[in-house]
């Protein structure tokens, strides 16, 4: 056989630590920096963390096991696993719904990392010393309907990313994501350090961990569904791929619930270091995304050290996107590697820069050269975070779902949790049991609220 016709060996993670420091790297995104601490403080509190942290235990972890499952039967990425365990039959749906939300999700996000090194850099600079909060956000809606620098920053992340990809999964995803892991939770608690210290701080972390029942409502119990499966990447054909690294001798329950822990730590650590800071100079904490592009920016300038702790916190939201960048780049890579029969780094390039060509056009429907291009009403930009997140990740989850519940042979499930019977496993039924009846019931929910189906 010539060279160009064998199979390559398959690459794998090489330490538990490894792979739980890149799936968390995945799983720790910008979501987790303002989205979900703000999730918890407009919807009561801890009383919202514990209704998430249980749809995490029942939900998360277990559609996360499955996806490992069916990678490391499978042995290969999130499409070819699926056709390996059931060859005629179209369980693959599920993988081609999650390499193409993978595909569809980077374009945009890319754009959105971008926005972080923009802010990194412009914080070094104290390019904003002297603004009010009105002028840092003319500032960032500049900036975001600019068609050339928001577009530059799009291609220093997707270089980034791909060089990392591109050096394969031990010289490149597990070797990076031990040192930005780290990294980024080195730099969120010293931010949270900081900010606890500030006089007036103690509100937001009453905001952020006070319990209040009567915030709950029946959209906060959606919400906390919902972000328990999308905060862990879930249905992006991301953990399927991982899952076809991990070897053989790893405790696939043990990891899963790790990176479900890891998740929701950093995902509070960065409330802990958001809210103190927001109460402390009397901001209104339900700004959203605004929050971080146009009010922290403004706090920073009144705090005491604020330069040195603006930069620490917009390094943080830079790693943090990128960690995640890195893992849905590998998602489409491997599967075009393992489509065509193609060498790592010259698949990286191609699938990169068709990724980067789809996110330009996101990224110019932000001003005025697309921004009239509707579609369904939304800008391009919109229109993909809507179709990736309601459609592509809920329909590839439940198929996920039922397909470990219902059609893959029992005994290779037990064979995978219990890595051949090696480990003494008491959950195999229960898992069995959430992943055919309660997971399934519960995306179609958040399908059909995502949809407009069912509306609160």
């Amino acid at each position: 056989m010539d060279k160009e016709n064998q199979v390559p060996k398959r690459e794998s993670f090489q330490s538990s630590f490894g792979l739980i420091a890149a799936a968390i790297g995945s799983a720790v995104g910008l979501g987790n920096i303002w989205r979900f601490p703000y999730m918890v403080g407009v919807n009561g509190g801890a009383a919202f963390l514990i209704i998430y942290l249980f749809f995490v235990a029942i939900i998360g972890i277990p559609i996360m096991l499955a996806e490992f499952i069916i990678g490391r039967e499978g042995k290969k990425d999130a499409i070819g696993s699926y056709k390996t365990l059931a060859p005629k039959e179209k369980w693959y749906i599920s993988g081609i719904l999650g390499v193409l939300a993978a595909f569809f999700i980077l374009a945009f996000y890319s754009v959105v990392a971008g926005w972080t090194l923009e802010y990194l850099f412009s914080a070094i600079l104290n390019k904003f010393q002297g603004q009010t909060v009105a002028q840092i956000g003319e500032g960032f809606e500049a900036f975001i309907s600019d068609p050339v620098r928001p577009i530059f920053w799009q291609f220093v992340v997707m270089i980034i990313t791909s060089y990392v990809v591109a050096n394969g999964i031990e010289e490149g995803i597990e070797k990076y994501s031990k040192i930005l892991i780290p990294l980024l939770l080195g730099l969120v608690i010293i931010l949270d350090i900081r900010a606890i210290t500030l006089p007036g701080g103690g509100a937001g972390l009453e905001f952020l961990f006070k319990p209040n029942f009567s915030e709950l409502t029946g959209k906060s119990v959606l919400d906390a569904l919902g972000h328990s499966f999308f905060s862990l990447s879930l249905g992006m054909g991301i953990m399927v791929t991982y899952g076809s690294y991990i070897k053989k001798g790893e405790n696939l329950g043990s990891t899963a619930l790790k990176i479900g822990i890891a998740d929701t730590v950093v995902a509070l650590l960065a409330g802990i270091a958001i809210f103190p800071a927001v109460f402390a100079f009397g901001i209104s904490p339900d700004e959203g995304a605004g929050l971080v592009f146009i009010t922290l920016p403004n706090v920073f300038l009144q705090m005491p050290g604020g330069y040195i702790f603006s930069i620490m916190f917009f390094a943080l939201l830079a790693l943090a996107a990128i960690t995640s960048t890195i893992s849905l780049l590998e998602a489409v890579t491997a599967h075009i590697i393992e489509k065509f029969n193609m060498e790592r780094k010259k698949a990286t390039i191609i699938t990169a820069l068709l990724i980067t060509l789809v996110g330009i056009i996101a990224s110019l429907s932000n001003g005025p050269v697309l921004s009239h291009r509707k579609i369904g009403g939304m800008n391009i930009f919109d229109f993909l975070d809507y179709l990736t997140a309601n459609y592509f990740l809920t329909i590839s989850a439940l198929i996920s779902s039922i397909f470990i519940g219902w059609r893959l042979d029992k005994k290779i499930v037990e064979n995978q949790l219990t890595n051949d019977g090696s480990l003494q496993i008491k959950y195999v039924r229960l898992l069995s049991f959430i992943l055919r009846f309660i997971a399934p019931i519960a995306i179609i929910i958040v399908f059909l609220t995502g949809i407009g189906v069912i509306k609160l």
